[in-house]
């Protein structure tokens, strides 16, 4: 089986509704050689995070559109990328909610980082992750991984390549004090 990220559009889901949509795709999808391992919900979109055989990656679709229309489908598979292009990718994917693809972008620059960079990087990459515990209704366990990412953020230099890593120390530590995540751009 392949692992897939589903993408469909949400006009009216917040993450409160992420188990109730888990379950209900499950039922949808019941009697499919597949498994959605869990549904995150993000203000214009509704990721599952599915394995499934890639000829029946469309059939599932097909079932899930009752819950919404399909914005995007990502076979996820571990790739080499340039730094360059894994950071463009990291910014483009949180500024759009699409945190745990921010992740595993992030984590390709992480593998060709050393020292105190690589440091600086799984800072960002779990801010990111807090953010995806968020979208699946787990908001307490993202507050509580802002710690960790500051951890990692530490002292390091306020830019990283065009992140303003100044702004993430600083929301991270806004957000620990109202007990909330607030969405912003990095």
């Amino acid at each position: 089986m392949e692992r897939y990220l589903i993408h469909l559009k949400n006009e009216k889901h917040i993450p409160t509704h992420s188990r109730e949509i888990l379950y209900h795709s499950k039922d949808l999808i019941s009697g499919m050689n597949a498994h959605i391992r869990l549904a995150r919900i993000a203000t214009t979109f509704i990721e599952f995070d599915v394995a499934i055989e890639t000829k029946d990656v469309d059939t599932l679709v097909d079932k899930l559109s009752s819950i919404g229309d399909l914005d995007n489908v990502r076979h996820v598979v571990e790739e080499e990328i340039e730094m360059d292009q894994g950071i463009k990718d990291g910014i483009f994917y949180f500024n759009s909610e699409r945190f745990w693809e921010c992740h595993e972008a992030f984590e390709g620059v992480w593998k060709q980082c050393f020292g105190r960079e690589k440091e600086l990087v799984q800072g960002i990459i779990l801010v990111a992750v807090a953010y995806a515990h968020a979208q699946a209704n787990e908001l307490s366990i993202g507050v509580a991984m802002l710690t960790r990412a500051l951890e990692k953020l530490g002292r390091s230099p306020s830019m990283y390549h065009s992140i303003d890593v100044e702004r993430i120390r600083n929301k991270s530590i806004e957000m620990q004090k109202i007990n909330d995540l607030v969405l912003f751009e990095i």
